[in-house]
């Protein structure tokens, strides 16, 4: 849960009660020639759950997506047969508009065939700090995700988060100078990219990054577009220039007084996990904000 995240601000629309909506959206498996399917599932895994739950006053939901798709070859060879044939038949080969009609129908009639793909995203809603965190960073699941909530909630206005100061501004500032900002320490992994026609790119993976070839790279003009950072020795992740949190990692601190209360069933287990992760991250997050400026009005 929350492994790689997105950060929205919710400007204005969402109610705290969100159960009566959401079941106005539930998840349903594609049809037969049905290419995508959005909806909400219940968070716990249980088919039959609630579709949102609330624990320590924040709001659980989950995203299926599930998508279908005829292999590129499939179509490929159904289209060649049929060339084949109206060739063998009339003499002739087809023309442009009439290829592309066989295209279409042989993807219209393979894709009941089709094996479908899914994959569930969290998305966690904290009614205090009016903020949304999508449990990806993917733009197709993210406009999946968004495109779902805002056609649920009538109103609903997410902005991605955004900072004083950029992220690139300030990874580069702490590279150069060789140490994080406060509560956050560096860690072995960075990406810098150049800005001029080359798109030179530098990748540093378990690798000291406090040494003068990272600073020089960046005097160069290659700015940094990932780093990796622990925050307060509790969670590990890499941040993007995007504002985004990747390979989130809670830490053996984190879980030091977890051990004493072990949990006797999965329903536990997933309270457990929901309230370490959001409550690391409520405190992250602002902790992350303010290193960077603050939130940009």
């Amino acid at each position: 849960m929350f492994k790689n995240t997105t950060l929205y601000r919710i400007a204005s629309g969402l109610p705290l009660d969100l159960v009566d909506a959401l079941s106005q959206h539930a998840f349903a498996e594609c049809g037969a020639i049905q290419q995508k399917s959005v909806g909400f599932v219940p968070p716990r895994g249980h088919s039959y759950g609630d579709l949102v739950e609330v624990i320590d006053g924040q709001r659980i939901m989950a995203v299926m997506i599930q998508t279908k798709a005829v292999p590129t070859d499939a179509i490929r060879q159904r289209v060649d047969a049929a060339v084949a044939q109206i060739n063998e038949q009339t003499g002739r080969k087809p023309g442009k508009k009439e290829r592309r009609e066989l295209i279409d129908d042989a993807h219209q009639a393979l894709m009941p065939q089709a094996f479908p793909r899914t994959a569930r995203i969290f998305v966690w809603v904290d009614p205090l700090a009016s903020r949304l965190v999508v449990d990806s960073t993917s733009k197709a699941r993210l406009d999946d995700v968004t495109s779902l909530l805002v056609s649920t909630f009538d109103g609903l206005t997410l902005q991605a988060l955004c900072t004083d100061t950029a992220p690139t501004a300030a990874m580069a500032h702490w590279l150069v100078n060789k140490e994080g900002p406060s509560g956050f320490s560096i860690d072995r992994e960075c990406e810098l990219k150049a800005c001029d026609e080359s798109k030179a790119v530098v990748r540093y993976g378990r690798h000291a990054l406090d040494i003068d070839e990272v600073a020089q790279h960046i005097t160069q003009g290659k700015m940094p577009t990932k780093l990796a950072l622990t925050w307060r020795d509790r969670v590990s992740f890499v941040l993007t220039d995007g504002l985004q949190l990747k390979k989130l990692t809670f830490l053996d601190s984190v879980f030091e007084g977890a051990a004493s209360s072990p949990a006797d069933g999965q329903e536990d287990h997933f309270d457990a996990d929901v309230a370490i992760a959001t409550g690391e991250l409520r405190k992250l997050i602002p902790d992350l904000i303010d290193v960077l400026g603050g939130a940009a009005t």
